[in-house]
């Protein structure tokens, strides 16, 4: 299962902008551009969010 963690480290972003952009909650904080790199890569390793 991959995590925030895989996909921050393999964007050279922190886990708490990929937390912001795959919970939806980017806008106006972070670059465009670099959320849809973020969103990308999550598609790309299979990202799931976890229920719990």
């Amino acid at each position: 299962m991959t995590t925030m963690k895989e996909i921050a480290k393999q964007t050279g972003v922190s886990i708490s902008t990929v937390s912001l952009v795959l919970n939806g909650r980017d806008e106006g904080r972070v670059n465009p551009a670099l959320a849809k790199l973020v969103r990308n890569k999550a598609t790309e390793l299979g990202y799931k969010i976890n229920p719990l």
